[in-house]
């Protein structure tokens, strides 16, 4: 080894998680040595979210203007160039890349190692040539597409993430398999750029959100013109001169241009050697406690390769749960009590806390409210009325979850997400003013249905007769 290093923290994996424990730490002072061997940002800036709603966000736009007729606005020439509203997802990348960029991390006084790193010990790493003993680690290195085992995929092309982003021609039918919020998103892209669209499922589709709201979804993406099929086995796969054969369990054969395989994620963990760490690991991902350390106390792990919820907002908050550990050494828990989680469609389809099913599960008798966003007037000014809120309280008013369907959806489950995270009941969305017009209250008028069969109850008219006559 030509280098030996003693940092306070070594992060494998410069993610989000990874990039946000690096930030942090290193302004509050501590040493810091961040390895990384492939694109700084991971998953989320090169391959995940930023790409995927920079995608989404061209495909809407061509939405809009198909329907401008209808509000007498008329587009002459429109037309939808492929190739060029997929180099525009570079642009956005490229656009963000500075903040997640060696040099910034380098400025704020990390040591940023371009290589692959291997545990030598439960106490030592190596990276290239520098071997390295920090006082904590951090693995953050983050997932990678699963590819299921399914007969003929190694002999077809297809897509994932990882390389969907790098397609530049259009495809005459995508097939996709895997009905997750990856899969349904990417349908919905495509469909609107011009595309077929194909959706296969050997399960539900979106299976962790309310199933009232993934029916109402599926059926607006159905009229769109995508073709969901869940519950159905792909049975094999195979190639016809260039084009891909997908065929199902029930004999049916589906032909098409382009497959995209987005059936779930797997931790990327093969290249560290954790049992020389002494670091516990399943298929899932590493072993973690709340606090998330490792079999091995000396080490953390955060996001996806955790093996708990795979979404960036939970690496952004581990990474805060590591810092108050790792540093402060204060015994900072994990809650996902009030975690959201939102499937960027259009509309979109946000979940925080327990769904109506899942409150049954656990033995509660749950109080359901739900107001449709075609009794909200921005919605109609806008005409977006597709969708509701939904929520579910326990019999005293205490708020369990919240689901929405509609037009910024993810938006719209933030004061939701506050309320189940204070433990709050339903009467403090009932008697907040919101301004009008505004989606925000189709929320308060969700929670105002609470009070509805008191307030307007015969007792209550009784009681209002009675006062009447003293004046």
């Amino acid at each position: 080894m030509t280098e030996r290093l003693a940092p306070d923290l070594c992060i494998v994996g410069a993610g989000s998680g990874g990039l946000a424990v690096a930030a942090g730490a290193a302004q509050m002072g501590a040493e810091v040595v961040l390895i990384e061997r492939g694109l700084m940002g991971g998953d989320c800036l090169n391959f995940g979210c930023i790409p995927s709603k920079s995608l989404l966000a061209a495909a809407r736009l061509a939405e809009l203007a198909r329907r401008g007729a209808a509000l007498g606005i008329i587009m002459g020439g429109f037309g939808v160039e492929f190739a060029a509203a997929a180099s525009g997802v570079q642009q956005v990348i490229a656009a963000i890349a500075p903040n997640d960029s060696v040099e910034r991390f380098e400025g704020l006084g990390v040591r940023v190692l371009r290589c692959e790193a291997r545990f030598t010990g439960p106490r030592t790493i190596r990276a290239g040539d520098i071997g390295i003993r920090p006082r904590r680690f951090v693995i953050a290195t983050g997932s990678q597409p699963a590819v299921p085992k399914i007969p003929g995929l190694d002999t077809v092309p297809y897509l994932t993430n990882e390389t969907i982003f790098a397609n530049r021609a259009r495809p005459d039918h995508l097939i996709v398999i895997g009905g997750g919020p990856i899969g349904i998103e990417m349908a919905q892209a495509h469909r609107r750029l011009g595309a077929q669209v194909t959706v296969l499922d050997v399960g539900p589709v979106l299976p962790r959100d309310d199933p009232e709201l993934v029916a109402s979804l599926t059926g607006h993406l159905a009229d769109e013109g995508i073709v969901i099929r869940p519950g159905i086995e792909v049975s094999g796969l195979e190639r016809d001169r260039d084009r891909i054969i997908a065929r199902l369990a029930d004999g049916e054969r589906i032909t098409g241009s382009h497959l995209l395989v987005a059936a779930g994620r797997r931790p990327s963990i093969e290249a560290l050697d954790l049992p020389a760490a002494r670091i516990e690991a399943t298929a899932k991902g590493i072993t973690v406690d709340e606090r998330l350390r490792t079999t091995n106390r000396r080490a953390f792990a955060i996001g996806d390769v955790a093996g708990g919820p795979q979404f960036t907002h939970i690496a952004l908050y581990h990474a805060g749960i590591v810092i108050r550990n790792a540093l402060f050494k204060l015994p900072a828990k994990v809650d996902y009590r009030a975690l959201p989680s939102v499937t960027y469609t259009d509309p979109e389809l946000a979940q925080v806390g327990l769904t109506e099913a899942a409150a049954r599960a656990v033995g509660e008798y749950p109080h359901v409210l739900q107001w449709p966003f075609s009794e909200n007037d921005r919605a109609q000014t806008e005409r977006e009325t597709m969708g509701f809120v939904k929520a579910v309280l326990r019999r005293n008013g205490r708020i369990l979850g919240a689901s929405i369907l509609g037009a910024g959806a993810g938006d719209l489950i933030l004061p939701w997400a506050l309320a189940i995270s204070q433990r709050l009941k339903i009467g403090a969305l009932a008697n907040l003013i919101v301004p009008y017009p505004t989606r925000g209250e189709a929320s308060k008028r969700a929670a105002g249905c609470y009070y509805t069969p008191t307030l307007f109850s015969p007792r209550t008219r009784r009681i209002v007769r009675f006062l009447a006559r003293f004046g």
